[in-house]
């Protein structure tokens, strides 16, 4: 064969997703934007104070450490393995297949949970920042208006991730500095004796997470974790993202410094402001809430701390769908789910299918719930607590397994790698076990209404759990390469195949 006839052969299509489409600056962004802070702060604020008082910015505090220390545990594990179904594929590695597989089932369910949620919740405050109260609380509008949205963010995802990366630039840096800006002129109307509400003086006492007794700390700590989640987007990416073996991990970390210190300014300004007496009384009117703080704190700038929020849930509509395709690709790739799941777009890289029925269960998920009862929906985003608790502290656990024969070789490695994720894991497990007993009772609920006895958060977080469950052993009759695989260690190759291309794949750790 002529050397001509070679250079007019077409080139062999690409697989895989688009490797350095990203980078860490990139990555990181996704992975805040991924936690929704304006929207976050302006869910969670009242039940904070009302669980903890003044001592809320605390609880931000003390809820950062499992998380900075899960954020360690995914850095590690993605330096010796850029697959990116991240928990998914380190727990498989770890611990065997059906943790990895019931790991990777928690990761995507909380992805498609709070999608329509989330896009409601953009909706609506981006109608209130023009004004529109009327059709803010239209429901039929909102829910047409929330799937068209579900649909775009879905279309940008599959569109390219470079393309998703650059939104997110925009919409974070917006959320971020209209946070501080608001923050600035709280503490400037407080110190200046000008609040309008019954302001309070910051202490330091503040930042203590027990200063007003236990009896608030584990519904606090249950809402700061959930603040927190969501930093992990960033790993999500590691395929596509140059240095892949550090920069997403490093992402992961800085993300979660940058959520403290956003998280920590805020909560102190908004408590300074305010007053803990009415942020209390008001817990279950987020609306309201930053509403009326945003109306008479920033006079006619108000629009811009709604359409913060909108911005926010928005940009968190779309990162969020990330990791739950990412996670169906990995699954699929490794035979454990259909390999349809697995599909790349040939054009731009992503994957396409996974994508869409992310968005396509979400919509459902979200219409359906939303019929059967409005309070549901925010009682899912309780439930998801639980998911999110699991395979986080599932992460630690694997960390320390997976590196069990390094964590002697030096200090940092027994800290960095097994004390610090393990830690990490137990104090996520005490929470997980607090919350199971909390949401026993249905009056910790949004409904207040039981569910066979018991809340309906803890019903939905186990019916999720159980689903999966099923869902495993069915697909575990039906194709059982996936369970070949054996757990391996630090010192010991893995040989697995890609269910979907049919190759043979070694990764020397």
């Amino acid at each position: 064969m002529s050397d001509d006839t070679i250079a007019a052969r077409p080139p062999a299509p690409q697989s895989g997703l688009k490797p350095n489409a990203i980078g860490f600056f990139d990555a990181m962004v996704i992975g805040l934007a991924s936690t929704s802070p304006a929207y976050t702060i302006a869910a969670i604020i009242g039940g904070l104070v009302l669980f903890s008082g003044v001592h809320a910015p605390g609880i931000m505090l003390a809820s950062f450490i499992p998380m900075l220390l899960i954020a360690s545990a995914f850095y590690y594990l993605n330096t010796v393995d850029q697959d990116c179904g991240t928990t998914f594929s380190w727990v498989t590695r770890a611990m065997g297949p059906w943790l990895g597989w019931i790991g990777g089932w928690a990761i995507a369910m909380t992805g498609v949970l709070i999608v329509g949620s989330l896009a409601e919740v953009g909706v609506r405050y981006s109608l209130l920042t023009f004004g529109l109260e009327d059709a803010a609380y239209d429901p039929v509008l909102i829910r047409v208006l929330t799937v068209v949205l579900i649909l775009v963010m879905t279309a940008i995802c599959v569109w390219g991730t470079e393309i998703s990366a650059r939104l997110q630039n925009v919409l974070i840096v917006f959320q971020v500095l209209s946070l501080l800006a608001f923050a600035v002129v709280a503490f400037a109307l407080v110190f200046s004796g000008n609040s309008p509400f019954d302001s309070l003086t910051p202490s330091w006492e503040w930042l203590n997470p027990f200063g007003g007794g236990w009896e608030g700390v584990t519904a606090g700590l249950l809402l700061g974790v959930f603040a927190y989640w969501g930093w992990e987007s960033a790993v999500n990416l590691t395929e596509e993202t140059t240095n892949s073996s550090q920069a997403p991990g490093k992402a992961a970390i800085w993300s979660t410094i940058v959520l403290l210190a956003t998280y920590l300014s805020v909560t102190i300004a908004v408590v300074a402001l305010a007053g803990d007496a009415f942020l209390a009384e008001n817990a279950d009117e987020e609306d309201a809430i930053f509403q009326v703080l945003a109306s008479e704190t920033m006079g006619p700038w108000a629009w811009v701390v709604m359409l913060s929020v909108a911005t926010s849930a928005i940009a968190s509509t779309q990162t969020t769908i990330i990791p739950a395709s990412r996670t169906g690709l990995s699954m699929a790739r490794r035979g454990a789910l259909p390999k349809t799941f697995g599909h790349i777009h040939p054009r731009f890289r992503t994957p396409d299918v996974s994508t869409w029925w992310v968005a396509g269960i979400a919509i459902a998920y979200y219409l359906v719930v939303g019929l059967l009862s409005e309070t549901a929906l925010w009682d899912t985003l309780t439930a998801l607590g639980l998911l999110i608790a699991f395979y986080y502290a599932l992460t630690g656990i694997a960390c320390a397994v997976y590196f069990r024969k390094r964590l002697t070789r030096s200090a940092k490695s027994f800290l960095l790698i097994g004390v610090g994720p393990v830690l990490g894991s137990l104090m996520l497990l005490w929470l997980l076990v607090a919350a199971i007993i909390d949401y026993g009772n249905p009056e910790n609920s949004y409904t207040e209404t039981p569910w066979f006895g018991v809340g309906p958060p803890l019903v939905i977080g186990v019916g999720i759990f159980l689903t999966g469950i099923v869902l495993m052993i069915v697909w575990y009759f039906r194709d059982r390469r996936f369970w070949a695989e054996r757990p391996s260690t630090a010192e010991q190759p893995i040989v697995r195949i890609d269910a979907t291309t049919g190759r043979r794949e070694g990764t020397d750790a």
